[in-house]
């Protein structure tokens, strides 16, 4: 994963929780690591375990099933993505700025680790809970353009469905290899046209450059 990102995901748990809470999220640290390597499907609980350093009964004791291990995974990794996207969008005040960089961010992810952008997607498929913890964000965008006029829309659902379905597939392009050159810029203007934008302020939207991520503040 991005160096930008890794961070957030590796990061200790913090000293404040409880003992029960800080296992739970060394499990699920360790589950990513599985996914990652092995692929969601092909992963096993007593793998999670062996790279968690703990025992199978362990990870039953927090997680009675896969599925629930993925939906602990799909969880962290929204709230890590979405709070570092947000974080870069600081003073964008530009509901289509704001979704053109989101757009693009996760589109990136997969260029950066296409292994990473594979495993979020077959997590997105055993826990929709992933998506839809990213949805609020981007329907916050969503209704920030429509209320500055940049986007005009049919109903927000069809508005959601374009930009989760063409950011899903496109990040399943790059990570297979089969995207053309500056792919996520590209994208990001089809989103804005489907939103309604015209093809300059569209294409002059999404070809501005991404804002870098602010550094991590240190846990006091």
């Amino acid at each position: 994963m991005p160096e930008d990102l890794a961070e957030s995901v590796w990061r200790p748990p913090g000293p404040g929780l409880l003992k029960r809470e800080r296992t739970r999220v060394q499990l699920v640290q360790a589950a990513i690591k599985v996914f990652s390597a092995r692929g969601y499907v092909d992963a096993t609980m007593q793998e999670i375990a062996a790279v968690a350093a703990m025992t199978t009964a362990t990870v039953y004791n927090h997680f009675k099933t896969k599925e629930e291990v993925a939906g602990g995974v799909a969880l962290l990794l929204a709230d890590t993505l979405c709070r570092r996207i947000t974080a870069s969008q600081q003073g964008v005040e530009e509901g289509a700025r704001r979704m053109a960089i989101g757009v693009r961010r996760y589109i990136w992810l997969a260029e950066e680790s296409p292994h990473w952008a594979r495993m979020m997607l077959d997590v997105s498929v055993a826990a929709p809970q992933l998506l839809i913890e990213i949805r609020d964000y981007a329907l916050a965008d969503l209704r920030l353009g429509v209320r500055q006029k940049a986007f005009r829309i049919p109903n927000e659902t069809a508005a959601m469905d374009l930009i989760n379905g063409s950011v899903s597939q496109a990040m399943r392009t790059v990570a297979h290899g089969a995207a053309p050159a500056h792919h996520g810029r590209d994208v990001a203007v089809c989103v804005l046209r489907g939103l309604g934008m015209d093809w300059a302020e569209a294409k002059a939207m999404a070809h501005r450059p991404l804002p870098p991520f602010p550094p991590m503040r240190t846990p006091s």
